[in-house]
């Protein structure tokens, strides 16, 4: 098997030190939209985990809302859970608070700590996809072990 990239495999070392077997898949081919991800790992749509950054508008603050690839997020829920207007972040700002460019942010190792929510339709699937430091690569997980490693409220994220 190739070596990874550094990004990917940071992710690896990083779930490899948290005690997680996980293994980062790199494909030939983009796993930057939840739909190119599910076509490489042979799932469901709904079992890719969107790390979406949102940023608190009077705060300023990051928000991680980690949601189901078949779901659109209601921006007014994630309001209501994070107390205050939230707005969709820049890339910019996705890749100072989290280290990972848009289309291969995971939904750990990044550089600031940020409120975190998990979809509720993830505790449906006995394992699910997120992506893993760069737009090709990826690694499957159970939605318990994303819950412990992102401390993540689990909420209703669809309207």
């Amino acid at each position: 098997m190739a070596p990874l990239s550094p990004s990917a495999q940071k992710i690896q070392d990083l779930l490899k030190s948290l005690g997680y077997s996980y293994t980062v898949i790199e494909h030939a081919e983009s796993t930057r939209t939840a739909q190119e991800a599910a076509d490489r790992a042979g799932c469901e749509l709904g079992q890719i985990v969107k790390s979406l950054i949102f940023r608190g508008k009077t705060s300023g603050k990051p928000i991680l809302v980690l949601t189901s690839g078949a779901n659109r997020v209601d921006e007014g829920l994630i309001s209501e859970y994070a107390g205050e207007p939230i707005g969709r972040a820049d890339a910019d700002f996705v890749r100072t608070v989290t280290g990972f460019a848009i289309g291969g942010v995971p939904p750990l190792g990044h550089v600031q700590h940020m409120e975190t929510y998990l979809d509720q339709d993830f505790l449906q699937y006995q394992t699910i996809w997120a992506a893993a430091g760069t737009p090709k690569a990826i690694f499957e997980l159970t939605p318990a072990d994303l819950q412990r490693m992102t401390q993540a409220a689990i909420v209703r994220i669809k309207a």
